[in-house]
């Protein structure tokens, strides 16, 4: 086997290794989000509840509100790494749909980047505030005396996945403009475009129809 044979086969593989854990990412992140969904739909259910019993029978649940803000900030983190596969998060595209295709690549890469270093110092922060509840035995000053370390911990597992899905795109992203990939490089980290948001729309309208 030649060098040539050998680079070939290196940058064919190499691909489809990164392309792989993408996919197991993304699903796995599917899964944090149906996580995240029952959370929060189920916290709903907890208030409702506890307002209904209120009104109609004079008594409380106790500790609604409190279970509901953990349920929300858990499911958000949970959630984060999806919507970034996704390319859902919010880009402010005014001057960057002017841009040339290169450089509007170098433009996604460098937001992957900055996003990446945000989330690094925020879950380092994060985990400092559930070790400290950790090491402290911090109890919430709540009538149910939550240990905060649980939901501060699920709270900074749903972060830790994040950065884990972020470098994972990263370096993804990072052997495509390499490469000169530049379709997938906006495919990875790029601003969706009008025709792909409609594409999903009309599936999701197409999914509602046949029920």
């Amino acid at each position: 086997m030649n060098a040539d044979t050998g680079s070939l086969m290196a940058s064919t593989i190499q691909p489809s290794f990164l392309g792989g854990l993408s996919r197991a990412a993304e699903h796995m992140s599917r899964w944090a989000v149906w996580f995240g969904g029952a959370l929060t739909i189920g916290s709903v259910l907890l208030i409702s509840f506890d307002v209904l019993v209120r009104k109609f029978f004079g008594f409380s649940t106790g500790g609604a509100d409190e279970l509901s803000s953990y349920a929300f900030a858990i499911s958000t983190s949970w959630a984060l790494a999806f919507a970034t596969l996704q390319r859902a998060n919010v880009r402010v595209d005014v001057i960057y749909q002017y841009l040339p295709v290169r450089l509007s690549a170098i433009v996604d890469w460098l937001s992957l980047v900055a996003l990446g270093v945000f989330m690094t110092m925020l879950t380092y922060y994060a985990y400092d505030v559930a070790a400290t509840s950790w090491m402290q035995n911090s109890a919430a000053n709540t009538p149910l005396a939550t240990p905060l370390y649980i939901p501060q911990g699920l709270w900074l597992l749903g972060l830790i996945w994040m950065c884990v899905v972020l470098a994972l795109m990263l370096v993804r992203a990072s052997v495509a403009l390499v490469t000169g990939r530049i379709d997938e490089v906006k495919a990875i980290a790029g601003v969706r475009s009008t025709q792909e948001e409609a594409e999903e729309e009309a599936a999701a309208g197409e999914r509602m129809v046949k029920g």
